[in-house]
């Protein structure tokens, strides 16, 4: 891992795709296309410069129009911004990949991509409808397609040259298992829900031993309950350091070397996301050694449907 004197500039590289990963993100899963497109441009003034997007958020334009806004007003340049997207459950079919795919560029108004996710490794009845149910309002899942087909695709996508790195995202240490075992391209990033409740410790050692970058989503626990941000040892080195505690469990993903997302509409936050310093290594003990608390917010590993996402029909 490539550490600059700050901690928020840090960059890691990627074993394969577009040199370096910044460790630091902004997430996009934000509903209202206006708010979105307020918050990435937000983002990317006060220094944010890997922007993580998703068919299924349903609001690529609206970051796309954000980006191109900001790279006109000289704020940014493309070259600079990793930008991230996301394939979705009902695209798995090997013969869908590529219109998803090139969907996602031009919404987001670009000519490439650095990273492209599979969403989750959960394939759904393929169609228009992102959240297909039964009569019992039980997901219809897809049994014609295996998670391999689905990577088989990704790969050719590296091939054609427009998609520099690809990954998996929601998934257990067994999947990843799967998939670099039988790659022709390996993963570069695998997302997945990880903070210091749900350090993955286990998964990040494969990720490490591999030349993989993990990339924790809800990094700050999502805002839910038990609050992350409320946690006594937390608060207690926020007090210690000067910092907040968001700024504190962000520097921690850092320093234990994996890049995070965190996602707001409030620009004073997302300032304060972007400010992040290096913790010392007794606090970094600290969270590791005295926080017991275990808790898993979102329950997509389970199942593909992403538990921050509103059912629309």
């Amino acid at each position: 891992m490539a550490t600059s004197d700050a901690l928020r500039d840090t960059r890691i590289p990627l074993s394969h795709g577009s040199g370096m990963i910044p460790a630091v993100g902004f997430g996009t899963l934000i509903p209202d296309p206006l708010a979105t497109k307020q918050a990435t441009r937000t983002a990317l003034e006060v220094g944010f410069r890997h922007l993580d997007c998703a068919e299924r958020y349903r609001n690529e334009e609206a970051v796309g129009d954000a980006m191109q806004a900001a790279f006109k007003a000289g704020t940014v340049q493309r070259k600079d911004v990793f930008i991230t997207t996301k394939l979705w459950n009902t695209n798995h079919r090997p013969e869908r990949v590529k219109p998803a795919f090139d969907a996602s560029c031009r919404q987001l108004q670009l000519d490439y991509v650095d990273c492209y996710l599979i969403h989750t490794p959960f394939a759904f009845q393929p169609g228009d409808d992102q959240d297909p149910r039964d009569e019992h309002g039980q997901v219809i899942y897809d049994s014609g397609v295996t998670l391999v087909e689905t990577w088989q695709a990704l790969e050719r996508l590296v091939d054609d040259g427009r998609c520099k790195a690809i990954g998996l995202s929601d998934v257990t240490l067994e999947k990843v298992r799967e998939i670099v075992a039988g790659a022709r391209i390996k993963p570069a990033v695998v997302q997945v829900e990880s903070h210091p409740y749900l350090p993955e410790w286990d998964l990040l050692e494969f990720c490490r031993e591999h030349g993989i970058v993990l990339l924790a989503f809800a990094a700050l626990g999502h805002g839910l309950s038990p609050k992350l941000v409320d946690d006594p040892v937390i608060t207690g080195i926020a007090r210690r350091v000067h910092k907040t505690p968001a700024q504190v469990a962000l520097a921690w993903a850092v320093q234990r070397g994996t890049a995070f997302l965190t996602t707001s509409t409030k620009p004073e936050y997302i300032q304060q996301n972007f400010e992040i310093s290096a913790l010392p290594e007794d606090a970094m003990r600290e969270i590791r050694e005295g926080i017991r608390t275990n808790v898993r917010f979102n329950a997509v590993v389970g199942t593909g449907v992403p538990g921050f996402i509103p059912r629309t029909r």
